[in-house]
């Protein structure tokens, strides 16, 4: 039996919503359609700035991401001529405004409401994945290596490197013990250069062409080389909670007004950089191949990067393999909300730290039709 899934995704690039469908069989997938839709500039403004909102603001948010998560989720469906009814579920990240999950009291916050994308769409929402994971010891992240070895995990050994405001590998294969984490910034650091430069016009450095116009300071590079995060052994995670506008200033001081552009160049080497040598350190095989997804694969300087450093690795994109760049991330929580809504497992312990498998997410039923 196949099953037409749907999945939603806002990550910490606060690029838009990135929304996929999907139809599964067995372990096999189809993608149907996918689209981003980008935010409104205000709804942008707010979401760089959730950590410093306050509850009323925070919970008017919640609800206006639901809003738009539904709005996205009915368009991709009107242009896909599906009926909501043939979908069996919504998997839907959410957005995440804090991922604490080495806190004194270990906590995640994830909003988009699912009750008003259920009852915006009539489908069943499963939503709030991450918080399961982390109440049984676990980072709450990465989850996508579940999808991941589900689909990829019968071939050889591969790196799937995902880069969208942070960047995380699932390091899989046949007969291989999965291997998933956080490495490092993806798109975050550069998408705050490239509006800086840009005077607020640019959300990021379409194709990587500001970068280009740099020169990389190595004496930066060997700094944020220096961050404790990088010399952690997985299973680890992180966000914009390391890596972040605080973060720029401290490296780089003065340097952000005088040279931004050499401050590009340097962040987008250095992300390349922290991708190629994460890889280096804890894939225990030999891998034949790495995979890139996210937005990150449009930054051409990026990957010109990551194929020198990862050489003579080949570096191919997803789409070699029928799946979107940018829509990966989606489909994975569409086939993660079909998982729990079918009372099935749906993370690795291994891979996030968990004492115990479990299922993640909380269902939120569609309308009574």
């Amino acid at each position: 039996m196949s099953a037409l899934a749907l999945g939603l995704m806002s990550g910490t690039s606060c690029d838009g919503i990135s929304v996929a469908l999907a139809e599964f069989k067995g372990r096999r997938l189809r993608v149907i359609a996918h689209h981003t839709s980008p935010y409104p500039a205000r709804t942008l403004q707010q979401l760089r700035k959730g950590l410093q909102l306050r509850a009323p603001a925070l919970s008017s948010l919640n609800m206006e991401l639901g809003e738009q998560f539904a709005r996205a989720a009915l368009q991709l469906l009107r242009r896909a001529h599906i009926a909501p009814r043939q979908v069996v579920v919504i998997g839907s990240h959410g957005h995440t405004i804090y991922h604490g999950p080495n806190d004194a009291q270990p906590s995640t916050l994830q909003i988009g409401e699912p009750a008003l994308i259920a009852e915006r769409t009539s489908i069943p929402v499963v939503a709030d994945f991450r918080p399961r994971d982390l109440v049984v010891g676990g980072e709450g992240a990465p989850l996508i290596p579940y999808f991941d070895k589900a689909f990829f995990g019968n071939g050889p050994a591969r790196a799937l490197q995902n880069i969208g405001g942070i960047a995380n590998v699932s390091i899989v294969g046949r007969g291989l013990r999965t291997v998933a984490f956080d490495t490092g910034p993806g798109n975050c650091l550069m998408d705050l250069m490239a509006a800086r430069i840009s005077h607020g016009r640019l959300r990021y450095d379409v194709g990587g062409r500001l970068a280009r116009k740099g020169h990389v300071n190595h004496r930066a590079l060997e700094r944020l080389w220096r961050h404790p995060y990088f010399h952690r052994s997985p299973p680890k995670s992180t966000g914009r909670e390391l890596f972040n506008e605080t973060l720029l200033r401290k490296v780089f001081g003065a340097s952000l007004q005088r040279t931004p552009l050499d401050v590009l160049a340097t962040v987008t080497y250095f992300t390349a950089y922290s991708i190629a040598e994460s890889l280096r350190r804890y894939a225990s095989h030999p891998l034949r191949e790495v995979v890139i997804s996210g937005g990150g694969v449009y930054n051409q300087t990026l990957m010109r990067h990551l194929t020198q450093a990862l050489a003579p690795i080949p570096v191919h994109t997803i789409e070699r393999y029928g799946i979107p760049a940018q829509a990966k991330e989606p489909v994975a929580f569409a086939f993660l909300g079909l998982r729990a809504l079918q009372k099935r497992p749906n993370h690795l312990p291994e891979t996030t730290g968990a004492r115990a498998t479990r299922i993640l997410g909380s269902i939120t039923l569609g309308r009574l039709r």
